[in-house]
């Protein structure tokens, strides 16, 4: 199977299981780019996520489009990203018409309702794993241990202000994403340099 046959297919696959959007994707898109294929490193991964949710635009695309071009430049690039979005296109046509017509219906509520716990199990899986690689590393390996003197504590310390600033105030999540970009940009060098 040629290399643009497997990202259409990996990216059809993506599109048609991400229920939840991008956040629910991630697991998805990890899945099958660096577990699968191993297109990327999980290092790799976590930067095209990175890129992929401060660009503008739903993660899953972003990621697919990046993803294509990393893979196989801008061919790559548009057969990922139709291959992310043609399943979304039918089902969301064909369930918009189906809910308008029967969303008063008991079952497309329980329906609804059973799937909200498992969209919140796809998102905390792929916090968790972007979070374990940013403070613990692992990203060689895909093998998450834990010593305390591996932990990245520049890391630890802008993950608990970013939160802390999240839930205390009314700031812009894009402006504490650049903070935190500009501060690991001057951080992390300078720390080489103290330990070198």
């Amino acid at each position: 199977m040629s290399v643009y046959l497997e990202l259409l297919w990996s990216f059809f696959q993506i599109g048609l299981f991400s229920v939840g959007g991008g956040y629910a994707a991630m697991p998805l898109i990890q899945a099958q780019v660096v577990e699968k294929h191993g297109w990327l490193t999980l290092a790799e991964f976590a930067d095209i996520i990175t890129i992929a949710e401060m660009t503008p635009g739903p993660v899953a695309i972003n990621s697919a489009t990046f993803v294509g071009m990393r893979i196989m430049g801008i061919t790559g690039a548009i057969v990922a990203t139709l291959g992310c979005i043609f399943p979304s296109c039918v089902i969301v046509t064909t369930l918009a018409y189906f809910y308008f017509k029967y969303r008063n219906v008991s079952v497309v509520q329980g329906v609804l309702a059973g799937l909200r716990p498992a969209v919140v199990a796809l998102i905390a899986s792929a916090g968790l794993t972007i979070l374990m690689l940013a403070v613990f590393g692992g990203a060689s390996t895909g093998v998450f241990d834990f010593p305390l003197k591996q932990i990245d504590w520049i890391a630890v310390v802008l993950f608990v202000a970013a939160f802390v600033l999240l839930r205390k105030t009314k700031l812009n999540p894009l402006f504490i994403m650049g903070g935190a970009g500009i501060i690991g940009m001057a951080a992390y060098p300078l720390t080489e340099r103290l330990l070198s």
